[in-house]
């Protein structure tokens, strides 16, 4: 009956969620344009279907990834675990050694690396910019080099939050990169580089990484859930936007060299 019962409540919020979008996109519909949508039928059915998947999704995230996320965190950090014996070590006293931790470095670059290959909207967007720059940017090279920048983003707030270091000494510092990238970047990537950000921050990077967060925050001794549980995810979103322009940049270095070459070859 419980698990019924939060059936229900999921999905009857996510239907409260979804209808003011609904009611906004009809109203222009009919009230603004004035024209019926053609195949009205299969984009009602579709919107049902959306509001299922959605369901599904909150509940996956509930019952799996977010627990998930947390168990990982808890079990990474714990003391019989990272000095490898059965008895606990009171770390308070001993102190907080941000090398012991290396497991969760490693854990979070991979699941950063991971679910971000995984993510749509990445895979949506990538080859979509294939099709609009008529293979200039390729969709593995994308995905790859957002994958990467998410990767090393996470791993790097992790250690964050075990040495407890001020956030905004990171994001400022990773924003001073971005402007100075920006200034040698190729123009064409730059508009997707800034995009890229917030598209691997979505439905499947998010849960685990919030997890992961707050997980962490409340196992490693003297830290704050509330001040260092959050903040994962400006690295997710900051990251992966020096990743791609770098990934340009090496691009375009490897396509002059390329050319230097080839030129070379044909005047001797």
């Amino acid at each position: 009956m419980d698990i019924l019962r939060e059936i229900i409540d999921i999905t009857l919020g996510t239907v409260k969620d979804v209808l003011p979008i609904a009611a906004i996109i009809f109203g222009f519909q009919f009230a603004v344009i004035r024209k019926k949508p053609a195949n009205l039928g299969q984009i009602l059915f579709g919107f049902v279907w959306v509001l299922v998947g959605l369901s599904l999704f909150l509940l996956g995230l509930e019952w799996c990834l977010f627990p998930l996320g947390r168990l990982m965190a808890e079990q990474l950090t714990d003391p019989a675990f990272i000095h490898g014996s059965s008895a606990a070590v009171d770390l308070l006293a001993k102190g907080v050694n941000w090398q012991d931790y290396y497991w969760v470095y490693l854990f979070a670059f991979l699941i950063g690396l991971s679910t971000t290959i995984a993510e749509p909207s990445l895979i949506a967007v990538a080859i979509k910019a294939n099709q609009v720059s008529g293979g200039a940017i390729g969709v593995w090279g994308l995905r790859m080099s957002v994958a990467i920048g998410v990767a090393v983003g996470i791993s790097l707030g992790c250690y964050r939050i075990v040495v407890g270091d001020p956030i905004h000494w990171y994001i400022i510092s990773g924003y001073i990169i971005v402007v100075i990238q920006t200034s040698f970047a190729p123009k064409l990537i730059i508009p997707l580089a800034y995009d890229s950000g917030g598209v691997t921050t979505s439905t499947v990077t998010v849960p685990l990484v919030a997890a992961l967060g707050l997980g962490l925050s409340e196992t490693v001794p003297g830290r704050n859930p509330l001040i260092d549980g959050f903040g994962l995810i400006a690295f997710a979103s900051l990251f992966p936007i020096m990743s791609v322009m770098a990934y340009a940049q090496i691009s375009e270095a490897k396509a002059k060299l390329s050319k230097r070459k080839t030129a070379t070859e044909a005047d001797q």
